[in-house]
């Protein structure tokens, strides 16, 4: 039996005419079962594993019962963090393009009030937020929810980890009864049991195993993508590395192109491979790559879809695959017949979720890389020029000796001055050296210099992996136009401290807390009186409000990302008052910066 094609899903025109655009051809095993339930209005219980392609199982019905006519929110998506929200609401938008006038907003804690607002304004169709920021514009009157017609609960159990189910229970009571819900997790503890009994109509319950396996004679590798550009890092990669012939992976078609051309304006023998170019170009690009005329192919998963040239000994992903099946995909297309291969993962700071999908389903924990330095970028350059002209010492050079001689007597230069000077033109095409690395830009806000000590001057910070924290208040908040990053990266840059050491972040009007660990120099606290964000000075205080000055948040050190941190808040009895500006309750669960 053939396999199923999304066409046999009774999906509209516009969505079947986006994923194609997108290199979609067959459905996953979660998609097949869940397309059609969702579509004919039942609610879904899908147990499956991040990187099954779930995201599309309830994304692509979703658009298909939205009325763009309407500009009330019709669909909400809760998903446990901000990554998950941005990425969830980026596949709506691909998978929406051809649907004019949709509009989907990414709401979650970190991100200005102001910007939330406007955009809920502007009437979007769909919401993609955490709970504990959409609970909070729900609060404020901000979200109405009485238009709601399905209701997306994705990653589930990673929501009840982080102690979200009181705020997921909440905003499940402000939608409409008769709205339709698809809940996934990849596990089903007894809480989300009772969410399901509670809040879903006769569920289907659809279980995905994950059947993801890696060859095991590929030598794997990421690269958390920072500081560097993503082509001036690949152009490092394809200088440094051995290979034959190489695989890029680019998730979009128009990316596998620009790619190409701009790998072959650095002197690259590069094509681009992907479902623009009829049978007969695909042909031909496979040959030149299997003949040696090319040694790099840019392509996307449908295209590269049963490639097998016995050159290929690289694949780099330069976008991380959405599904973990893709990566396998894409990395067997090296090392096979037992040869052996290597494959190299970019991977930007939001997307470490999907990595960690590809390690848990692979059943590997694939190791970080550094990009080479520009001392080893040099050094290569330098010896594959130096192959060069080791290769024409022993062809006839006698015009050229006798022309040196004579420049040498005509321009009063020694030889070796003439020498280098031949060797500067000779590189001018590809310099031997790389250019100076720009200076990095501070993270956050930069404070005022003032008169403040040289850092060399302060104490520096320098705590082990047991930390017990301590929480602190800085005097200055949202209605400042205050961000995480802005106090994550004031404290970063002034303290010489890693970010990791910087605990729970909480925006607050008027206000902001940070936890940070105990035994920070006193010098450092009294120098973060003065330091300056959004203008204002920090004004760092102990946070007495939430617990007494200097107390320990536990006994003992706490691991990082292991144990909420803090005393736990009186429980608030009584549901919260509709004027309430009062922060959501804490939980006893691991800090996210949400």
């Amino acid at each position: 039996m053939s396999s199923p094609k999304f066409s046999d899903l009774s999906l509209a025109a516009p969505l079947l005419e986006a994923l194609t655009g997108l290199g979609y051809e067959t459905p996953s095993p979660i998609q097949q079962a869940c397309i059609p339930a969702l579509l004919n209005g039942e609610d879904v219980l899908g147990m499956a594993q991040t990187g099954t392609g779930k995201t599309a199982a309830f994304a692509l019905p979703l658009l298909q019962k939205i009325d763009i006519e309407r500009t009330h929110p019709q669909a909400l998506v809760l998903a446990p963090t901000r990554e998950l929200a941005v990425q969830v609401a980026e596949a709506l938008q691909a998978y929406a393009r051809h649907m004019r006038g949709f509009h989907v907003l990414p709401i979650y804690g970190g991100q200005s009030y102001t910007l939330q607002l406007r955009g809920l304004k502007r009437g979007p169709h769909v919401i993609v937020g955490t709970p504990g920021r959409i609970r909070d514009h729900i609060a404020r009157g901000t979200l109405d929810l009485s238009s709601i017609q399905m209701l997306v609960l994705d990653e589930a159990d990673e929501m009840l980890r982080m102690g979200f189910v009181e705020e997921v229970e909440a905003i499940m009571a402000e939608t409409p009864a008769e709205r339709q819900t698809a809940l996934f997790s990849a596990t089903m503890p007894e809480q989300i049991r009772r969410i399901t009994k509670r809040y879903m109509r006769d569920p289907r319950e659809l279980k995905i195993a994950a059947k993801t396996s890696t060859v095991e004679n590929i030598d794997q590798n990421y690269w958390l993508v920072s500081g560097v550009n993503k082509l001036d890092a690949l152009t490092r990669l394809l200088e440094t590395e051995s290979y034959d012939g190489v695989i890029i992976f680019a998730r979009t078609k128009t990316a596998t192109a620009e790619v190409a051309e701009k790998l072959e304006a650095r002197g690259y023998a590069a094509a681009a491979l992907n479902g623009d170019m009829n049978q007969a170009m695909r042909e031909r690009t496979v040959q030149r790559l299997k003949n040696g005329q090319l040694d790099i192919v840019v392509a996307t998963d449908v295209a590269a879809r049963g490639l097998d040239v016995e050159r290929i000994s690289l694949v780099v992903n330069y976008d991380i695959p959405l599904d973990t099946e893709a990566y396998v995909h894409r990395i067997g297309r090296t090392g096979r017949a037992g040869r052996s291969g290597k494959a190299i993962l970019f991977v930007a700071p939001r997307e470490r979720r999907l990595l960690k999908a590809i390690e848990r389903a692979t059943r590997q924990q694939i190791p970080s890389m550094d990009l080479p330095s520009r001392n080893r970028v040099t050094e290569v350059r330098i010896n594959a020029f130096r192959e060069r002209l080791v290769s024409v010492l022993n062809e006839d050079l006698d015009f050229y000796r006798d022309l040196s001689a004579k420049l040498v007597a005509e321009l009063e230069q020694p030889p070796e001055q003439l020498a280098a000077a031949l060797l500067f033109l000779a590189q001018q095409d590809k310099p031997l050296q790389l250019p100076p690395e720009p200076e990095r830009p501070a993270r956050g806000e930069r404070p005022d210099r003032g008169d403040r000590p040289e850092r060399s001057k302060r104490a520096k910070a320098n705590f082990g992996d047991e930390v017990s924290w301590i929480r602190y208040r800085i005097e200055v908040g949202r209605e400042d136009g205050l961000q995480v990053k802005h106090v994550v990266g004031a404290i970063a840059n002034e303290a010489d401290l890693d970010s990791r050491y910087i605990g729970h972040v909480k925006l607050h009007d008027d206000h902001t807390t940070v936890e940070l660990p105990d035994g920070m120099p006193q010098e450092l606290l009294n120098h973060f009186k003065q330091v300056r964000v959004c203008n204002k000075p920090m004004q760092m205080s102990t946070a007495e409000d939430q617990r007494g000055v200097g107390e320990r948040p536990s006994k003992g050190g706490k691991k990082f990302g292991k144990g909420k941190p803090g005393a736990k808040k009186p429980h608030r009895k009584g549901p919260p008052r509709a004027d309430s500006k009062a922060p959501r309750k804490e939980s006893n669960a691991p800090r996210r910066r949400d």
